[in-house]
């Protein structure tokens, strides 16, 4: 890399480069500089430097509001070097047509080794906040239903209340991934970005492993969790994804009681 010397040692700051790049395409377009260090464990000193770096070489691009970090052209090209496996099912056309029937923003999470990753976004409605969406499991419906399967991926001591709609509390999340266990789904309110709604539905391999997320974001109040038209639309398009998904209970998020503002 160009932009002079990393300071240190060179192949500990190499090592340290490839794992900021790595955490930026695990936490999405418009990671911060704070969250890219906490996930990759890098000194936040450090991390701005190495970032700074990338910029300059073109591996990494500042959003428009200079919020946060995206994958630059570089590593675009890099990463086309090396065709990647063909999915069982193309999700384009599948998701180009749900969302010629709904409003809402369509968004397609993955999961893999314990990490959430947005691999389509709807073109027509910005997600702002996408890194917190990722990377704090707990205040997102995506995150939810992943640590109903992963509850080791619970940070262990105080958990970061995003707003003051976000549950914190061991027992009170607890009992909300009983309920989203049950059900099969999991919804968000105000509890990543006040303003907010989001639900979401399993999408699972032909043999019942979660793989990922099918999620319809809106405004809140708009986007209703009692609507049972969005979560029909949402389970029937997740099985095209990858095949049907278990039978469930309900096709509601547990209700939540009022909480001050």
């Amino acid at each position: 890399m160009s932009g002079g010397e990393p300071g240190g040692h060179e192949p500990r700051a190499v090592q340290r480069a490839l794992a900021l790049l790595e955490a930026v395409a695990t936490l999405g377009s418009g990671a911060s500089a704070r969250d890219i260090a906490a996930l990759t464990r890098v000194p936040p000193a450090t991390a701005y430097r190495l970032l700074n770096i990338l910029v300059a070489d073109g591996y990494l691009v500042r959003v428009e509001d200079l919020s946060g970090f995206a994958l630059g052209l570089r590593t675009r090209e890099l990463a086309g070097a090396t065709p990647a496996p063909e999915p069982a099912v193309d999700p384009a056309p599948v998701l180009e047509k749900l969302r010629g029937q709904l409003r809402h923003g369509i968004y397609l999470a993955s999961y893999s080794g314990g990490r959430v990753r947005l691999v389509d976004r709807d073109p027509d409605h910005e997600l702002s906040g996408e890194s917190t969406w990722t990377t704090h499991l707990h205040a997102s419906a995506i995150g939810k239903l992943l640590l109903v399967q992963r509850p080791d991926l619970i940070t262990p001591g105080p958990l970061r209340q995003i707003t003051t709609r976000t549950k914190t509390e061991p027992a009170e999340i607890a009992a909300e991934l009983r309920q989203v266990r049950d059900i099969d789904a999991a919804c968000e309110i105000d509890e990543s970005r006040i303003g907010r709604t989001a639900l979401a539905v399993p999408v699972r391999s032909p043999d019942g492993q979660l793989t990922g997320a099918l999620t319809a974001i809106g405004r809140t109040g708009r986007l209703r969790e009692s609507d049972v038209d969005v979560w029909d639309l949402l389970r029937s398009y997740a099985a095209l994804l990858t095949g049907p998904p278990p039978t469930v209970r309900s096709a509601h998020c547990a209700r939540r009681s009022p909480q001050p503002g």
